[in-house]
C-alpha cells in the first residue's frame, strides 16, 4: 500500500551480507496464531510457528502476551532485518476475541493502524488498512487453529501497531488517504534489504488513487525539492504527486498502461540529464551522466571548443550546468527527456511535460504541455 512504510530510497535486491527480516503481516499472524490459540487453550505457543506465503515456515518470539476472560492479545516486535523500514522494532499487537457463529472473521483496526478513506487501493474505503496477503495469511492460520480445536472459524482480530500514528507521518500513508496509522503489509512475509519492488508497488498505488480520484494531472519527481516545487508551480494536491525517486521506466511503463489526461516528470539537472540520455533508472549504481554526450549537446546549441572541453571535464553534471550559463542547455536536455519519456508512454492519451528545477526549486527549463 505504501512504499513498504516509508519514503526511503530503497534500492536494488539484497546482496548476501545484509540481513532479512519479516513484514509487519507476517509479524501480525504470528501474533493472531498466539493469541487465538491461548484463547482456545490458555497457553501461548512460544515461539509462534507460522507458514509463510511462499511455503516456508517462521518462528516468532512473543514479546508480550495478555489472556482476558474473553480474549487473548500476544505482540510481536518488527524485525526489519538490515532494511531502513520505518518500522523496525515497532511492536505489532493482535487480539483477538470469537465472533458469532457463523460471522466468519472480522479484521479491525487498532491503535496505531490506519483507515483506508480514499478509492484506488487494494482495500476500500472505510477498511482498515490490512493488505489482501497478510489477511490471508491470518486468515488461514486462524482457520488452522479453528479446525485443529474442532471450533467454527468465528473470530474478531484487532491489529495495532504501538506509535503507529507517529510513524506514519514518515510514510507516503497520509498522501494515500490512509489515515490514524501505518499499513500492515507484505506479499512475501519476507523483507527483503534495499528492494525497489517496495517502491515501485507504492509508485503503482500512487496512481491508482490519482486514477481513482479522477484526477486529470499528476507529477512524478525524482526527489523532494523537485517534488514540493512542482507541486507549488501547478498547484497540485497531495493525492497527483508520486514519489518515483529513480524508477522512471517503471512510473512511465505503468502510467502507458494506467494512463492520467497529463503527467509531469520533474527532477533535478543530473537526472534528467540521464533520462534525456536514455537512462530509465536514475540510480547512480546504473550508470553516471555520460559527460561527453553532455558537451556534444552543449556544442550543438552553441558552445565553443573551449567549453566543450570544460564541460566534458567537468566535475559534477550541476558543474556543467553552471559553465553552460549562457547556454540553453536546460533547455536541450528537457526536449530530450520529453522524447525518451514520450517514447516509452507510445500512444497512450497522456499529455507529457518535463520540468527541470534547480537545487533551490526555481524552474531551469520546461518542455511539453506547459498550460
Amino acid at each position: 500500500m505504501t512504499c513498504r512504510h516509508g519514503p526511503y530510497r530503497f534500492r536494488r535486491v539484497d546482496t548476501p551480507s545484509l540481513r532479512r527480516g519479516w513484514t509487519t503481516g507476517a509479524c501480525a499472524t504470528a501474533g493472531t496464531r498466539a493469541a487465538a490459540m491461548a484463547l482456545l487453550t490458555g497457553q501461548f505457543p512460544d515461539p509462534c510457528t507460522i507458514r509463510l506465503p511462499g511455503g516456508q515456515e517462521a518462528a516468532f518470539a512473543l514479546a508480550e502476551t495478555r489472556l482476558l476472560p474473553n480474549a487473548a492479545m500476544a505482540a510481536v516486535v518488527k524485525d526489519a532485518g538490515d532494511d531502513p523500514d520505518v518500522t523496525h522494532g515497532a511492536l505489532i499487537r493482535a487480539t483477538v476475541s470469537r465472533g458469532d457463529t457463523g460471522s466468519g472473521i472480522l479484521f479491525r483496526a487498532g491503535p496505531g493502524v490506519g483507515q483506508v478513506t480514499l478509492p484506488g487501493l487494494p482495500i476500500p474505503p472505510g477498511e482498515p488498512a490490512i493488505n489482501p496477503v497478510p489477511r490471508r495469511m491470518m486468515t488461514e492460520a486462524l482457520e488452522a487453529v479453528s479446525t485443529e480445536a474442532g471450533v467454527g472459524c468465528d473470530w474478531v482480530v484487532d491489529i495495532g501497531v504501538d506509535d503507529g500514528e507517529r510513524l506514519a507521518e514518515k510514510t507516503l500513508n497520509p498522501r494515500l488517504g490512509i489515515r490514524g496509522g501505518l499499513s500492515i503489509l507484505g506479499t512475501t512475509g519476507i523483507v527483503i534489504p534495499f528492494s525497489c519492488s517496495a517502491w515501485i508497488d507504492s509508485i503503482h498505488r500512487g496512481v491508482d488513487v490519482a486514477r481513482a480520484l479522477n484526477l486529470s494531472h499528476v507529477a512524478a519527481a525524482t526527489g523532494r525539492t523537485s517534488e514540493e516545487a512542482v507541486q507549488a508551480l501547478y498547484g497540485l494536491p497531495e493525492q497527483a504527486l508520486i514519489d518515483m525517486g529513480d524508477f522512471a521506466g517503471g512510473t512511465l511503463k505503468y502510467l502507458k498502461r494506467h494512463p492520467v489526461p497529463r503527467v509531469t516528470i520533474a527532477g533535478g539537472p543530473a537526472k534528467m540529464t540521464k533520462l534525456a540520455q536514455g537512462r530509465l533508472d536514475l540510480h547512480s549504481k546504473r550508470g553516471a551522466v555520460d559527460a561527453t554526450e553532455l558537451a556534444a549537446i552543449a556544442r550543438g546549441i552553441g558552445a565553443d571548443a573551449a567549453l566543450t572541453e570544460a564541460i566534458a571535464n567537468a566535475n559534477t553534471t550541476l558543474h556543467a550546468f553552471e559553465l553552460a550559463t549562457n547556454l540553453p542547455l536546460a533547455a536541450a536536455i528537457a526536449a530530450r527527456a520529453h522524447a525518451v519519456a514520450q517514447d516509452v508512454l507510445g500512444d497512450a492519451p497522456i499529455a507529457l511535460d518535463i520540468v527541470i528545477f534547480d537545487r533551490t526549486g526555481q524552474v531551469m527549463a520546461r518542455h511539453g504541455q506547459l498550460s
